[in-house]
């Protein structure tokens, strides 16, 4: 019986958190460890569903990084990295569109529908409601800078109580470009911003925002960010998701979370309650 009592006790935790955000929008970014273990899969899609269920307006903006070196390895076809973004080829990015529009975004749709939910998969240069520019002048090849983001087609999806499922690719300004490689980070605020959503979860593969002690920061200011960033903290992977966290909430997205996508149902923690489990990111 205490067991089924702390399960209500629970639930009643939750109430004005899921009040909070029922009919709002959150954008989920979805990567790292989450996206390549079964268990971690099932947490996701499961925690997923019960937001959309909830009556939450869910929109997952993943990414494929992992997956994407694994084939480009085994095709023997070189990468490398600046500042934590890809430098896309030609050559790669037939292989970053194979790999995330084709075999990660229909996987996770298929999991989503799977277990109950209503999702749909979409391309940002295939449905053509993402487009970029060649980032910093071309230097890293056809990986983009985001231009524009129309968010008619998904403001559709939603209002049909369907749940998108973005995979980060943006179409050109000329008909038969290939197109551009967008950080997933980067494509998951802009969505955020341009959908005026309440709040977007960075899903990593590390407990959040750590000092130089390796101790969480559980909350941090705009400032404190750049801080951060000036004294050798915040390095490599991490900057493209705390410029992306900044980025959002100077631009009317409430709060931006960094959580650790290894620990199972570690969104429904950080939504639904009061010490959540990673570091959040406000103005």
């Amino acid at each position: 019986m205490q067991k089924k009592i702390d399960v209500v006790k629970t639930l009643l935790e939750a109430l004005p958190f899921i009040q909070e955000y029922v009919g709002e929008i959150v954008v989920i970014k979805y990567g790292g460890a989450a996206q390549t273990k079964d268990e971690l899969k099932q947490s996701f899609t499961r925690d997923i569903v019960l937001l959309h269920t909830l009556g939450i307006k869910v929109v997952v903006v993943h990414g494929g990084g992992k997956s994407i070196d694994k084939m480009l390895s085994a095709l023997n076809i070189s990468t490398e990295f600046v500042d934590g973004q890809r430098v896309t080829t030609k050559e790669a990015m037939r292989v970053v569109e194979m790999v995330l529009s084709g075999e990660i975004n229909n996987e996770i749709v298929s999991m989503l529908n799977y277990h109950g939910a209503k999702a749909i998969g979409l391309d940002g240069k295939a449905i053509n409601f993402i487009k970029a520019t060649p980032k910093d002048n071309g230097t890293f090849g056809y990986t983009g800078d985001i231009s524009s983001v129309d968010t008619d087609i998904i403001d559709k999806l939603l209002n049909e109580k369907l749940l998108p499922v973005i995979a980060p690719i943006a179409s050109g300004d000329i008909l038969g470009h290939p197109g551009f490689n967008i950080n997933a980070d980067i494509a998951a605020a802009q969505i955020a911003i341009a959908l005026k959503a309440k709040k977007i979860i960075f899903m990593t593969d590390i407990v959040g925002v750590l000092d130089k002690n390796k101790n969480l920061l559980s909350t941090l200011t705009t400032d404190d960010i750049s801080l951060l960033k000036e004294n050798g903290t915040i390095v490599g992977g991490m900057i493209p998701k705390v410029d992306s966290c900044v980025d959002c909430v100077v631009n009317g997205v409430q709060k931006a979370h960094i959580i650790d996508g290894r620990v199972e149902h570690s969104i429904l923690l950080e939504l639904f309650t009061d010490d959540g489990v990673g570091t959040e990111v406000i103005r």
